[in-house]
């Protein structure tokens, strides 16, 4: 058994020319002191010893800052210490290098030490950064507390007039009897009997009225979404295509699978060719780059289609819980509404949560907060969702007053201008006349024409309410300042002195290749569209002089800050519709991957 004796020498004594007396210290070299030096390095591991944060840290001195003499022997039990001799070390360089020299070289252990001392903090700070990256988790909206089943609100007794209020006694009642699920708020109430009462401020809000919550916080209860285990049912306005699609809809909804709903297909113009309707969303759809599994085209109203989302959602539920997800105010509630109508002929469960519905209000943001419905016997559970409140929509720059005007209750008609007669004349002459001129959609739109042919004309579709007007594009600055809140509306009353006008101003230049068909639709987010067709068939009909086959068409459109303006192919409505619209043909690859429709 060896046994390591070692001390330290102060160097003081080395460097004054006083060499310790000791019979082992010699000139002669060896390689025993080398081992020893190895012995020592494995005893000082720090693996041999029990771990001290102490050891490593950074205000201790390092073990080579000081010059040191470590004297090392190693005997074994046949030798004596006299024929044990252990070399000497030399400090005659007093000059260190950049680890030290001589007495103040670092030892094998030492660099060990330093080296294991180096791994820990990079595991330390490593372990750190991970920390930092990984993102939390939101948290998901307790299903726990008393909510309204109407909007969603959390049921307070406090503020008569914040959503989710009830008085103080039924909540009592209804509490001891364990039946807060079952309670209507009075917002909600009053939101039945045609009351307009917004709540949502903020970017995206609704100015007028109390704002309670704005638009970002209902976004952020939404967050949780690509967390759970759920089916996205997205609900698309038919009549706002472009400004109601969530063209960002996987930010919110994440990788899960998503059924596309087209609603309030009852609005548009009698005669709609839904095959041609069809096949225009899944290439708006497609162009878009979202991946759905189909397009159901839907009334809520009449039930056309419901029966379709409800056999899709059956078969693609698979044990998730189903969301349903959309812009404010493009018939959520509505759908909802028809979807357990229908589903509840054949399964009790969904019959039984008709009783307790969510309302329905023509006041986009209806729906205040995540509301939970038991809608299948399979189970999972079906949720409405807050509405995502978009800026660049019409019904965010309007007073609150003024929404009703934005929202068509019957189907809507296309207004044509100019106007023409039967025999294919305009009325006064205008026909030729559209070069020059200004058309005003209500106080919300203005058009300044600068270049069409002469048979050109236009088709509105949009809110009945909204009138047409024209005037000369020089005239057109004076006629609005002056007319604005009386014969262009909306706005109106008292709002029309906060109505900054209409600041958007975009120049748009499209090319039309046929003048049999439409060039075009600019569509107006939040409101609806204006079609452009180079050359009218009732015209054309009686005049058969224009040649010209393909050109451009030269506008200007005006709409109030931050409304968006789409530029699009012509939706295919009417009678008309089928007649010149084509279907694109398919590559074997986009007839199979591509979503089908459904009605």
């Amino acid at each position: 058994m060896s046994n390591i004796l070692f001390g330290v020498r102060s160097s003081h004594s080395q460097l004054n020319g006083n060499p310790p007396q000791d019979p082992y210290f010699t000139s002669k070299p060896s390689k025993r002191p080398l081992m020893a030096l190895k012995t020592l390095s494995s005893i000082l591991s720090p693996l041999s010893f029990p771990y001290n944060p102490t050891l490593f840290s950074s205000k201790l001195p390092k073990l080579h800052s000081k010059r040191s003499l470590v004297l090392c022997r190693l005997s074994h039990p046949q030798q004596g210490y006299n024929n044990s001799p252990i070399s000497k070390v030399d400090l005659s360089d007093p000059t260190p290098g950049p680890d030290g020299t001589g007495a103040a070289a670092p030892t094998p252990g030492d660099r060990f030490l330093e080296r294991h001392r180096s791994i820990e903090a990079a595991k330390l700070v490593k372990k750190e950064n991970k920390k930092k990256k990984k993102k939390e988790k939101p948290f998901k909206v307790s299903t726990a507390v008393a909510s309204c089943y109407g909007c969603g609100a959390p049921l307070q007794t406090s503020e008569l007039d914040a959503p989710g209020y009830v008085d103080a006694d039924t909540y009592a009642l209804k509490k001891k009897h364990r039946q807060l699920r079952s309670v209507l708020c009075g917002r909600c109430k009053l939101l039945s009997h045609g009351h307009m009462i917004t709540a949502v401020g903020g970017n995206g809000g609704y100015s007028g009225g109390k704002q309670f919550i704005t638009a970002d916080q209902l976004r952020e209860k939404l967050s949780h979404l690509r967390y759970e285990k759920a089916l996205i049912v997205k609900l698309v306005d038919i009549v706002d295509f472009n400004g109601s699609f969530l063209a960002h809809v996987r930010d919110l909804a994440g990788a899960h699978p998503i059924i596309l709903v087209v609603t309030k297909i009852d609005l548009l113009p009698k005669g709609t060719n839904l095959n041609c309707l069809g096949d225009w969303v899944v290439e708006a759809t497609t162009k878009k780059k979202l991946n759905v599994l189909s397009v159901h085209l839907t009334s809520s109203k009449s039930l056309v289609g419901i029966t379709g989302v409800a056999s899709e959602i059956q078969r693609e539920k698979k044990g998730r819980d189903v969301y349903i997800l959309g812009a404010a105010n493009v018939g959520k509630s509505a759908f909802i509404t028809a979807l357990l109508k229908l589903m509840g002929e054949k399964d009790p469960v969904a019959a039984a949560a008709q009783k307790y519905k969510p309302i329905q209000s023509a006041v986009p943001g209806t729906t205040l907060g995540p509301i939970q419905i038991n809608a299948f016997l399979s189970g999972g559970k079906l949720y409405d969702t807050p509405g995502v409140h978009l800026h660049h929509r019409q019904a965010a720059v309007v007073h609150s007053e003024d929404l009703p005007v934005l929202a068509p209750r019957s189907r809507i008609r296309g207004q044509i201008f100019p106007v023409q007669s039967e025999n294919g004349t305009a009325v006064n002459n205008m026909a030729n006349l559209l070069n020059g001129q200004s058309l005003f959609w209500g106080g919300l739109v203005r058009i300044d024409i600068l270049k069409v042919l002469p048979e050109t004309r236009l088709i509105f579709y949009g809110p009945k309410s909204l009138q047409i007007h024209t005037v000369s594009t020089d005239e057109a600055d004076e006629f609005y300042q002056k007319e604005v809140g009386g014969l262009l509306t909306p706005p109106t009353g008292e709002r029309v002195e906060e109505w900054r006008g209409l600041e958007i101003v975009r120049e748009l230049r499209l090319n039309f290749e046929d003048v049999e068909r439409p060039a075009c639709d600019v569509a107006i987010s939040g409101l609806g569209w204006f079609r452009l067709e180079p050359k009218s068939k009732m015209v054309s009909n009686s005049d058969s002089s224009s040649e010209k086959t393909a050109g451009e068409l030269h506008i200007v459109v005006h709409v109030p800050r931050p409304v968006e303006i789409f530029v699009r192919p012509p939706l295919p409505v009417g009678k008309s519709g089928e007649d010149w619209y084509q279907y694109r043909e398919l590559t074997e690859k986009e007839a199979e991957t591509r979503p089908k429709w459904n009605f």
